[in-house]
């Protein structure tokens, strides 16, 4: 009878074990089954941005190819200008190829967002409306919204533009700038343009008052065309304007990449360089 209760006991010491063995099995099973789900979610929501560029080699620029001295094109029909330059430059450094697409300027925001370009890189200002749809790098350069009148012009100060014809880019920051200014108010008509060559053209031939436009853009177009006796430029400006490299809102690892080889351009000096070649001097914001 005794050994009966002991070979019972026993069955019943073995069986509980096997059990308790099933039980941890099953809990470890369920447990890395977690991990390697929660492992998996994880991946799928890297970013893979810069991947994507590493791997078709190359990224795709939109810009203005009507916009002096940021880009445009030279007598031999080639793309040149500062940006260029600067996006060259950083192309080699990422070691991809970088690829110029000109695109409508006012419908530039969308080509970015629909994936048709990778980038904007043309004198883009960096305004809060825009930072709403896109994302950008830091500053590279700054720059301010000019008042240019024909020479002699009865346009001394920005007040005088009360009851006159302004003309600008369309699709610029221009725009915004005079928008947001206190005198749009008694501005008599704002005009827009594809470029502000166009609208310095039509000021010249009296069609308009006043053109509105970045400084870098404008002092250029007067510079290369010798024009300086039959343009002013007014002291008082319509606010600075802050340049950066635009990108989508989710590309945030190529985003860094740009900010990575952007910072070492200036710290080598390399950025420098192409600022001298194009405005005679530094004008790269550190």
């Amino acid at each position: 009878m005794k050994k009966r209760w002991i070979l019972l006991f026993v069955t019943i010491c073995a069986i509980s074990l096997l059990i308790a063995g099933c039980g941890g099995q099953q809990a470890d099973t369920t447990e890395q089954s977690g991990t390697t789900e929660q492992s998996g979610t994880t991946d799928q929501s890297v970013d893979q941005s810069w991947v994507k560029i590493q791997e078709k080699g190359e990224f795709v620029v939109g810009l203005d190819d009507n916009y002096p001295p940021a880009g445009y094109r030279d007598e031999k029909g080639e793309l040149v200008g500062c940006d260029i330059d600067l996006a060259k430059e950083a192309a080699e450094r990422l070691g991809v190829k970088v690829v110029f697409k000109p695109v409508q300027w006012d419908g530039v925001l969308m080509n970015l967002k629909n994936g048709d370009i990778d980038v904007i890189w043309n004198a883009l200002g960096i305004t809060p409306e825009r930072e709403k749809e896109i994302a950008f790098t830091d500053c590279y350069m700054e720059d301010r919204n000019i008042i240019v009148v024909n020479a002699g012009s009865a346009i001394k100060t920005k007040a005088d533009l009360a009851g006159k014809v302004i003309g600008l880019q369309l699709g610029s920051t221009a725009e915004d700038a005079v928008k947001n200014d206190p005198i749009s108010s008694e501005i008599k008509e704002v005009r827009k343009f594809e470029s502000p060559t166009q609208a310095l053209m039509d000021m010249q031939a009296g069609r308009i008052d006043a053109v509105v436009t970045n400084e870098m853009n404008g002092r250029y177009l007067i510079n290369k065309d010798k024009a300086l006796d039959k343009y002013a430029i007014l002291e008082e400006d319509l606010g600075k304007e802050p340049y950066g490299v635009g990108v989508r809102m989710e590309d945030k690892a190529f985003l860094a990449e740009l900010n990575r080889v952007l910072d070492e351009m200036k710290a080598d000096g390399a950025a420098a360089e192409i600022s001298n070649k194009w405005f005679g001097s530094d004008i790269i914001k550190k």
